[in-house]
């Protein structure tokens, strides 16, 4: 069936659409802990982390894409009607948790969304488990290795600054927290921006191959690194503050030097990931940190209701926005026979 070029373009849109809402509902991640702080002002610190997710486009590998695009789901078994409906059914799902003030994951929304409209075009078949279980493991995973190196990097900091002074510690790490916070940002713009190229991508094979071409292999075009960096950056200028709320103060309270420790940790572990390919949850990772930092004050000192809300979410996350994107084909299916 041959696609209509409008209705790419309309789709690219959506897809750009859904990167900023990404970035709107993830400036959480990158600025919350240096906003709880005091480090920035909220109008700075979301400029800063704009500027590093953007940035992030001229450092990271492509392997989180390459893995979104044809890693998760065959290519053939996907449709421009399947990516429509994938991408409903993340935004409307990040727009439902936003609401709440719920910092679940834009990621997982992503590849829920697109793993339910491929599961309702054509079954099961569609679905690639070899990379649906570094994805799942990591789902369950980054939480606790953010949480394991936030408690590790706050021990040794505490460790290493034990005789200095608690203002001294104040103030060089209200410095320190803004290298974190770039850091943050870097790894959150390359991991998170590289999953809506990967959905453009399979967009734009999918469109070659309506057109009778036969391209050979979904590939990854500089106007769409760009775009989709420049979209998430717009997205976090945009902020999410009733997120923020929730990340930097009803989680734990935090002091520069924790902030810095949560930061720099979930920072390590966005970089692992995004190396590795693997389309980790931003969201997971910095919230396990700032449990991580809270814990070595005393474990009282994390609201874990809180964080049980958060975790439940989580699981969610998955599940409903691939429902939200299987009722979205259907309808697409009933009125436009797709």
């Amino acid at each position: 069936m041959t696609v209509p070029l409008l209705l790419v373009i309309v789709i690219v849109l959506v897809a750009l659409a859904f990167d900023f809402i990404n970035g709107f509902h993830d400036a959480a991640n990158s600025i919350a802990t240096v906003v709880s702080t005091h480090v920035l002002s909220p109008g700075l610190a979301v400029i800063w982390a704009a500027f590093f997710n953007f940035a992030a486009a001229f450092i990271f590998p492509l392997k989180v894409a390459k893995t979104i695009g044809k890693g998760l789901i065959a290519p053939d078994a996907v449709t421009v009607w399947v990516i429509l409906a994938g991408l409903i059914g993340a935004i409307v799902w990040d727009l439902i948790t936003w609401y709440f003030g719920l910092p679940t994951s834009s990621s997982h929304a992503l590849i829920g969304g697109f793993a339910g409209a491929a599961v309702a075009k054509v079954g099961f078949a569609a679905i690639i488990y070899a990379g649906w279980t570094k994805t799942l493991v990591s789902m369950f995973v980054s939480p606790f290795v953010g949480l394991a190196l936030g408690l590790f990097i706050m021990s040794l900091v505490s460790w290493i600054f034990r005789r200095t002074t608690p203002s001294r510690v104040d103030r060089f790490f209200r410095k320190g927290q803004l290298v974190s916070a770039g850091l943050y940002s870097l790894g959150h713009g390359g991991n998170d921006a590289q999953k809506t190229m990967g959905i453009i991508a399979i967009l734009l094979y999918t469109y070659q191959r309506s057109q009778g071409q036969t391209p050979a292999d979904v590939h990854i075009a500089i106007w769409m690194v760009l775009s989709c960096h420049a979209a998430i950056a717009l997205g976090t200028l945009a902020g999410g503050w009733r997120i923020v709320k929730t990340m930097g103060s009803k989680i734990t309270k935090l002091k520069p030097v924790g902030g810095f420790s949560a930061e720099t940790a979930a920072a390590v572990t966005l970089f692992g990931n995004s190396y590795l390919g693997i389309p980790v949850s931003t969201t997971h990772t910095i919230t396990g940190a700032i449990m991580g930092v809270g814990a070595t004050q005393r474990l009282s000192a994390v609201r874990w209701g809180v964080a049980t809300n958060i975790i439940w979410a989580w699981l969610l996350t998955i599940p409903a926005s691939a429902a939200i994107a299987a009722l979205s084909f259907f309808a697409l299916h009933a009125a436009f026979g797709a």
